[in-house]
């Protein structure tokens, strides 16, 4: 799927409520996400590897159930799976690249396949990665990198098997920048590190409250068979961002090889700020800095 997807549009949600969201994988973004949702009166169901988070999801008035993808997924989970994909108007599939082996992350996701396909689900949100595309010095746009079933890259092929074939649902495709927010201050991630390389290669960032503005905005307003790159409007080089955000810490800050040219992508997402009515908080990452 990509941005030029004849069959996207952006009408409101039809029905007389709002519709029921499952998010499948309530960590760090799930969890907010479920939160905002739920605080905005949808019918939310959550799932989550970890017991203790349970307790967190009934108190925010979200229906939380344990949930493990991999090995031991078996007729059990199937059926958990399948009554929750049968429950919900919109699954957001929120499960990142790292909670599967290398090579092996399509066919981690290939029962949730499955079984929105079985329930009938009528749209999936796929959370996906500005990782696919390649780390070349230009702009990167949706059509940078196209998801289909037998792409080279694990998270286009997982892409791929969430757009729908025979007009079975409606999906939309997300692909974040690198994630910051409160837990994720982006200061810690390279603190006290010397000679790095890379250091006039642009960051790509985006907030954790410009994402979840977004992904909620999508499912409110139908924004639907659309490819989105989300990220921050503003692009300052590595050398100049994580010594600030260093600093914004009192941590040591990193260091970068004396390198000429520009290396490294910039991700442009012109496109979701043209179709989906969403207005970016953070657009200027160093001063998102005192928001994480």
């Amino acid at each position: 799927m990509t941005s030029s997807n004849s069959g996207g549009s952006t009408s409101p949600a039809s029905g007389a409520g709002l519709p029921t969201v499952l998010v499948l994988g309530c960590g760090w973004l799930g969890m907010a996400l479920a939160r905002q949702l739920a605080a905005s009166g949808h019918p939310v169901l959550g799932t989550t590897t970890t017991p203790d988070t349970l307790p967190l999801m009934a108190a925010a008035g979200i229906e939380g159930h344990l949930l493990r993808l991999g090995a031991d997924f078996g007729a059990p989970t199937e059926a958990l799976l399948h009554r929750l994909l049968s429950a919900a108007d919109v699954l957001v599939l929120n499960v990142p690249p790292r909670a599967a082996a290398a090579g092996a992350y399509p066919t981690l996701l290939r029962p949730i396949h499955r079984a929105v396909a079985a329930a009938g689900t009528p749209h999936v949100l796929f959370v996906s990665s500005t990782g696919v595309y390649p780390n070349e010095p230009r702009l990167m746009r949706e059509a940078d990198a196209i998801s289909t079933r037998d792409a080279a890259s694990d998270v286009l092929r997982a892409e791929g098997h969430f757009v729908p074939r025979y007009g079975q649902w409606k999906s939309t495709v997300v692909r974040l920048g690198g994630l910051i927010g409160p837990e994720r201050a982006p200061g810690r991630f390279l603190a006290g590190r010397q000679d790095l390389e890379q250091g006039n290669a642009p960051v790509n960032l985006v907030h954790l409250t410009d994402v979840v503005g977004v992904l909620s905005c999508i499912i409110e307003r139908g924004a639907w068979g659309h490819t989105f790159n989300v990220c921050a409007d503003q692009h300052p080089r590595r050398r100049d961002f994580y010594p600030a955000a260093a600093q914004f810490l009192n941590l040591a800050a990193p260091t970068f090889k004396d390198e000429q040219g520009v290396s490294g992508k910039t991700i442009d997402s012109s496109l979701v700020r043209s179709i989906v009515p969403y207005q970016f908080k953070h657009d200027d990452v160093l001063a998102a800095l005192a928001y994480c």
